[in-house]
């Protein structure tokens, strides 16, 4: 059981079911949402986002609750059940190889074999062990204990003699460790690295996380995968930032009282409902068909469940008047849009493609966890659905709800004249240099079986790039580290816009700093362009060609530690889809930044 070790908004990012974590003795793998707790957790109501992954996994219902939470209370369980795994581990008492003193083995032993967390050997010591570094999964997610005797006896018959971990170099490289039987058998883990031999063979669909025996049937190669690496784990979450409503007020009754409206619309008969005290007391004065009509809405994902999500999004935070949303500490959401004399005196021509500015007093972002994915990252697209089409590991056996968080925060939006956009994109120059882009995107997927029409264009590029800038600039006066910014970019055709947040789980993220430095957005906005107009490691980064076949970076041009990129938390895309140059003439490249080089620099 995981107990009092691990923070409600991990267990929907890195340690969320059929992760693994390192225990001090032993590996566990986070089990499936059958394991978790019912009594320590909370509903969390967002009915547009469980709408959109209700259609996405394809059930008929399903609510959002928070991770269960950990109390100090011994009597009780741990709120969040793991299992052991990997079940193979390694003696750490080393010996020297028959084969070469220098190299060093230790004997490889299944958790059946252990007394007490310990390893009785032959002398008859119980030893300490550790679990093995290597395990074996598909980009399915499924995961499963390496079968060392089949590897080592690679091709002949296996037999049933010990087995050790040979280390014959210093480095600990996969090329230097070795799988070794005492009947002479042995194996390079290189040959397991290299799936395309299928050395470890087909994926047998284990899913461990759900049950001891758990399994699907799967086509995917059996891959070598180490534990603790980067790619064991890639969380499918799905986020949305909760829009005003109507009616808060209704609105907030309905949702409290979702399940027993729920029965009465069901049966056609909520005037008999009222006969319960606690909903007469709760809708007196509300007419039936309001009430049945809000709860409607919610069961729907209400008015924009069908939108995009930052289609409907873009739509609040880019519509006029000066005041969006209730100024009311218990209201989800509250912008303020400033007159443009605020933020742009004179007719300085670098501002002239900013359309509007906003400042988020407030607002509130639901996170949920749907699934993941091993070895490939899946992110949301440039509207921030997910692909209907990606084969992810599911959390359960059957879903009936999800894993969520709602982190509250402040933000600075800004948006774009989309004719500014449109002049931008037909210059001759952005044409050449988003061929360049673009052939380096169909490089890319290519090389892994996605579709080549998956690019989310040259606007979201350049968008994306001056969100990494503008973060940067900010937190140096914000009080926020940059690590704790985050980024919404609205390139679609309905609109081009920037939401620069923060979002915690609690006050931290609405010390009213971030809003402060919006209302010097255009100070940040000059400092952030005139900082990237050249980088620290230019030429070198501005002369990277994303199309070129012997780059691996084919997701970026100009871009590199020194400019662009950032923490991947705080990137929507894991620093994929960015490029200086589009955004500033950069030594290499002069004819296709959005903004000129005349109102920039000394």
């Amino acid at each position: 059981m995981i107990d009092n070790i691990v923070r409600q908004s991990r267990m929907i990012t890195i340690h969320g079911p059929g992760a693994m974590l390192d225990l001090p003795e032993y590996s566990v793998i986070v089990s499936g949402l059958r394991d978790w707790s019912f009594l320590r957790r909370e509903k969390i109501d967002e009915p547009r986002l469980a709408a959109k992954l209700r259609r996405l996994l394809d059930v008929p219902t399903l609510e959002l609750y928070t991770p269960p939470r950990h109390e100090e209370n011994a009597a009780r369980p741990a709120p969040v059940g793991v299992r052991i795994f990997p079940t193979w581990f390694i003696v750490k008492d080393a010996k020297p190889s028959p084969g070469n003193p220098q190299w060093r083995r230790r004997r490889l032993v299944r958790w059946s074999h252990l007394e007490g967390r310990r390893f009785r050997g032959d002398d008859g010591k119980r030893k300490p062990v550790v679990p093995v570094r290597f395990v074996c999964g598909c980009r399915r997610g499924h995961i499963d204990d390496l079968n060392w005797r089949a590897f080592v006896h690679q091709g002949g018959k296996t037999c049933v003699r010990p087995l050790w971990i040979e280390e014959r170099g210093t480095s600990g490289d996969i090329a230097d460790t070795f799988g070794v039987c005492d009947c002479g058998a042995e194996q390079s883990l290189r040959t397991a690295a290299a799936f395309e031999t299928g050395a470890l063979g087909r994926c047998r669909g284990r899913r461990p996380w759900i049950g001891q025996y758990a399994a699907e049937a799967c086509d995917e190669p059996s891959r070598l995968l180490v534990r603790t690496a980067s790619n064991a784990y890639f969380p499918q979450t799905m986020s949305v930032i909760s829009l005003p409503e109507s009616d808060a007020g209704l609105a907030a009754k309905v949702s409290r009282h979702y399940e027993r409206l729920k029965a009465a619309d069901d049966l056609g008969v909520l005037a008999n409902f009222r006969m319960i005290p606690e909903l007469a007391a709760a809708f007196a004065g509300i007419a039936d068909t309001d009430t049945i009509a809000e709860y409607r809405l919610q069961k729907s994902g209400g008015a924009s469940a069908d939108a995009p999500v930052k289609v409907a999004e873009f739509e609040i935070l880019n519509k006029g008047g000066a005041c969006i949303g209730e100024d009311d500490p218990r209201s989800r959401f509250h912008a303020e849009t400033l007159p443009r004399a605020a933020w742009s005196p004179g007719n300085d021509p670098l501002f002239a493609m900013v359309d509007k500015l906003a400042l988020v007093h407030r607002l509130r972002e639901v996170v949920s966890l749907l699934g993941f994915t091993r070895f490939e990252a899946f992110s949301p697209d440039k509207n921030g659905e997910l692909d209907l089409d990606v084969t992810r590991a599911t959390l359960a056996e059957t879903i009936t709800w999800l894993p969520a968080v709602e982190n509250r925060g402040e933000g600075v939006f800004v948006s774009f004249k989309p004719g500014a956009i449109e002049r931008w994109l037909a210059r001759p120059g952005v044409r050449a240099r988003g061929r360049k882009i673009e052939a380096g995107w169909r490089t890319w997927a290519k090389e892994r079986n996605r579709p080549e029409d998956g690019f989310p264009g040259l606007p979201y590029v350049l968008l994306h790039s001056l969100s990494h800038m503008l973060m940067t600039s900010i937190a140096l006066e914000c009080g926020y580290p940059v690590g704790s910014l985050r980024e919404r970019v609205y390139a679609d055709g309905s609109g081009y816009g920037i939401l620069i947040y923060t979002a915690s789980a609690d006050s931290d993220g609405t010390l009213g700093g971030l809003v402060e430095a919006g209302r010097r957005f255009m100070e940040h906005l000059r400092r952030a362009l005139d900082g990237n107009l050249l980088c620290s490691n230019d030429p070198v980064c501005a002369e990277h060609a994303p199309d070129a076949a012997y780059e691996s970076r084919q997701l970026q041009g100009a871009a590199c530690h020194g400019c662009l990129l950032i923490a991947e938390t705080s990137c929507e895309q894991r620093n994929d889809f960015l490029d200086r140059a589009l955004v500033v003439p950069t030594v290499s490249v002069e004819d296709a930044a959005f903004f000129d080089a005349a109102g920039l620099g000394p």
